[in-house]
């Protein structure tokens, strides 16, 4: 799947898993002893694009500018402003919440943070079993045998089961979480920074073993990070977002063969280089912090920190256009 193998042939032949048109989800800021709503939090404002089935969309930018929030949006943890999410032929912006909890089955999620995502209290067993008993996956007699089968399929003893989450490591914890997605039997997994909070080493692995799991049981993938290293590996496609918005998105190779926005040139340039004959090549860095979401520049938003911004920029909004490969920059469509 590395680089986007195969994506023109699921692109032409199969139609989207998920498509999300003009997706807007805001927060509102409220002041006052009324609690007076002042103005919103713009987490997501106007994003578009279609997760193809088979593949892995890798979705990434800096801290704060609402990647997690589309995924946890496009799964209905979070209610949409506005937008349509259409998964598998349904609306989810319409479906009734009765109707959506059956649907849930088919999109599950895997947290950044392993530890805090599962009960403490609870034994991975009892973890486990609850999603399988509440959509009724398996009868109650079949589902000591199910456990026992995701336990393997995430690489864990099946004897660990009667552990606690405190007792395994972080590394452990994610692969715990893992099972716990894949227990549903789903056709999206939501992966939310799901190896940030991970050793280097740990990285590598549970990387693999979501590739491994993607090949064997057919799963699409939307892959949130913050690093493009993890993204480049895995990911099919990759949509890079600033300030609430897409702003290119395009094959693997493409992206970081060939970046379009300044923005995306900006996150390749953080990137180490690990040949050092290359070092000395000349690197362009943005200055700056992210302007707050809930007062976004006019123009092109990243126009504050843009070292190619001209007038043009200031005064008027980019559309992300192009065909396989898109970016919205005024360099770019001039």
């Amino acid at each position: 799947m590395e680089g986007g193998v195969g994506l023109n042939h699921v692109m032409t032949e199969r139609k989207p898993l998920i498509e999300v048109n003009d997706l807007k989800t805001y927060y509102p800021i409220k002041k006052g002893i009324f609690s007076k709503t002042v103005g919103h939090v713009k987490a997501v404002d106007g994003v578009s694009f279609s997760i193809y089935p088979g593949e892995t969309l890798g979705l990434v930018g800096e801290s704060g500018c609402g990647k997690s929030t589309i995924g946890r949006t496009l799964i209905r943890l979070e209610q949409p402003t506005n937008g349509q999410i259409v998964f598998d032929g349904h609306d989810l912006t319409s479906t009734s919440n009765k109707n959506l909890v059956s649907m849930r089955k088919n999109f599950q999620i895997i947290f950044q943070d392993p530890y805090s995502s599962l009960n403490p209290k609870q034994r991975v067993k009892d973890i486990l079993a609850e999603p399988l008993l509440v959509h009724h996956i398996v009868e109650p007699s079949q589902v000591s045998k199910r456990i026992d089968e995701l336990m393997d399929m995430v690489g864990l003893p099946r004897q660990s089961k009667n552990r606690y989450a405190h007792e395994f490591s972080g590394g452990q914890r994610q692969r715990i979480g893992i099972a716990r997605a894949l227990s549903l039997n789903p056709k999206l997994i939501i992966c939310d920074e799901p190896v940030s909070a991970l050793d280097v080493s740990i990285q590598a692995q549970i990387l693999n073993l979501l590739k491994d799991l993607q090949e064997q049981l057919d799963l699409t993938y939307l892959f949130i990070a913050h690093g493009l290293g993890a993204v480049k590996y895995i990911s099919d496609r990759i949509a890079v977002m600033y300030l609430g918005e897409i702003v290119e998105i395009g094959n693997t190779k493409d992206v970081i063969s060939n970046p379009k926005h300044p923005y995306t040139k900006a996150l390749l340039n953080a990137y180490p280089i690990p040949n050092p004959h290359l070092r000395d090549k000349k690197r362009v860095f943005i200055q700056g912090d992210v302007p707050s979401p809930a007062n976004p520049p006019q123009g092109c938003r990243f126009h504050t920190r843009c070292p190619i911004a001209t007038q043009t920029c200031r005064e008027g909004k980019p559309e992300l256009e192009g065909y396989s490969h898109k970016a919205a920059c005024f360099a770019v469509e001039s």
